[in-house]
């Protein structure tokens, strides 16, 4: 493998590269219009613009990207995550083409792009599920059974879904029919397919997924697991590894179970097992995601594991560069996604130019973006600017060490999560690991953001308590002087 074309853009884009540089692999770049003075354009080896802004007509032209990869010379194509990475006939194109995909198989990517399709072959290991439907909801009959069956509330997602898309909670059997219908209908519009199934609704659950590594030899490993909560809109925000709740015991059992669902559809590459944990540590399988994750970052601070590395490997055809027992959990990551949202406005997502930007720097401190100082912040792609890690010996110590860098993060012209990401890690349920996936909707309310000036408080407070005083010792000269204008305060 002497050339890889990177089917994706900005940070993960130049995270690819990276580590192809390091292993001597040139680089193709493939982009947009909207796209073309991005840092990963000019990172790339070669770069070659393959349509307008859109992602239909660029990121997403399966054909176009081969067709560059063959006119280039690229012996593989990596494709990031999001666009095309969990597209089967894009991985089955790829190797039509005679290039390697590095990612798993398309029989794999079917099989688990299916959320029915994952959930029936990790039965067949036992994996814990959910309790809920086997197959899609075909007549609202069956659905009212099932649902009486396992008790309200209960949750109606898209067999086809991700990011929240298709989703309903049901608190009641009134509910069951309207949301039924519309979950059809978004997850139609969505994913153009609109089976839907029924699972028991876990109310409070954490969200812990399990990293994996496959080769195609047969070995499999867990690089253990990513703590996910803290999420807006079904969709993650904050992620740290180790999780501050799981046991020994409970971490290998999840580990062994992402690995039984590896194995139920011969899976290869890099991999992530999510799962539901409630307060009592019983975990159930939620999906599997075949790519690489935006959050794969904390993992590779705690095992010292390049993942990328390893995938362009076990795609070259090699075995694991280490086995299960090679692996220790060292230290404490957490990662911010600095996105253009405004937490003050429901995380609606901002646009315009990053009239400046200085990233962190210091021990400890990892920041993979995809912007430089001076750039449109395009509408048409999703609103994460960077990638923010710490690492320390201690979870404490990360937490003080992300504060500290968040400080030094300097991002003008667009709103973005920094801000948020400071007070959630500083409140008493993130230090005490006491939260789950309601965390903001439980903790966080806008205010908690606006500006605090206890210094100008403090002068607010002496001025008043002054002109009290003065009112009371002479009230005449305080009517006079109030006439006169003389005691007048502006608010801002």
């Amino acid at each position: 493998m002497q050339k890889i074309l990177v089917a994706n853009r900005g940070e993960i884009a130049v995270r690819v590269m990276r580590t192809a540089r390091e292993m001597g692999i040139k680089t193709v770049a493939v982009f947009s219009e909207a796209d073309r003075d991005m840092p990963f354009v000019r990172f790339a080896d070669e770069a070659v613009c393959i349509g307008p802004a859109l992602s239909a007509q660029s990121y997403l032209r399966a054909d176009k990207i081969i067709e560059v990869a063959l006119s280039t010379g690229a012996d593989a194509i990596h494709p990031g995550y999001g666009f095309l990475s969990e597209n089967a006939s894009f991985s089955k194109a790829v190797s039509d083409a005679g290039l390697i995909f590095i990612g798993p198989s398309a029989h794999s990517i079917e099989i688990m792009g299916s959320k029915l399709g994952a959930k029936q072959a990790a039965a067949k290991f036992n994996v814990p599920m959910v309790p809920g439907t086997e197959e899609p909801i075909k007549d609202i009959k069956v659905a009212h059974e099932v649902a009486g069956r396992i008790g309200y509330p209960i949750l109606i997602k898209a067999s086809a879904g991700g990011g929240g898309k298709g989703m309903r909670v049901v608190n009641n059997e009134g509910e069951l029919e309207e949301q039924v219908r519309t979950a059809k209908s978004e997850a139609l519009n969505a994913f153009g397919n609109d089976d839907v199934f029924i699972e028991k609704y876990v109310g409070s659950p954490r969200h812990i997924e399990i990293q994996l590594m496959g080769d195609t030899h047969g070995n499999y490993a867990y690089l253990f697991e990513r703590e996910c909560s803290i999420q807006r809109r079904h969709q993650k925000l904050i992620e740290e590894a180790p999780s501050s709740c799981l046991t020994e015991d409970v971490r290998q059992q999840m580990g062994e179970c992402a690995i039984a669902v590896a194995r139920s559809c011969n899976y290869h590459g890099a991999g992530t097992v999510e799962f539901l944990v409630d307060e009592n540590l019983n975990f159930y399988f939620l999906e599997m995601n075949t790519r690489l994750q935006v959050e794969h970052c904390v993992t590779e601070m705690i095992t010292g594991i390049d993942l990328v590395k390893e995938q362009i490997n076990v795609a070259r055809g090699n075995k694991l560069s280490f086995t299960q027992s090679d692996l220790a959990i060292n230290g404490h990551a957490i990662e911010l996604r600095v996105c253009a949202e405004d937490p003050l406005n429901n995380f609606l997502p901002d646009t315009g130019k990053l009239e400046m930007y200085l990233t962190p720097k210091g021990p400890g401190i990892r920041v993979d973006d995809g912007y430089e100082q001076g750039q449109d912040i395009p509408v048409f792609y999703d609103s994460m600017l960077a990638k923010l890690v710490a690492y320390a010996p201690t979870r404490d110590e990360a937490i003080d060490r992300l504060c500290r860098a968040i400080d030094e993060y300097y991002i003008q012209g667009v709103k973005t999560t920094l801000g948020f990401g400071k007070w959630a890690v500083q409140t008493a349920p993130f230090r005490t690991g006491k939260f789950d996936t309601k965390f903001i909707e439980k903790f966080y309310k806008p205010e908690y953001l606006q500006p605090h000036d206890e210094e100008l408080e403090a002068v607010a407070a002496l001025l008043t308590g002054h002109i009290w005083e003065s009112k009371k010792q002479a009230p005449e000269l305080y009517a006079q002087q109030s006439k006169a204008g003389g005691w007048k305060m502006r608010r801002k």
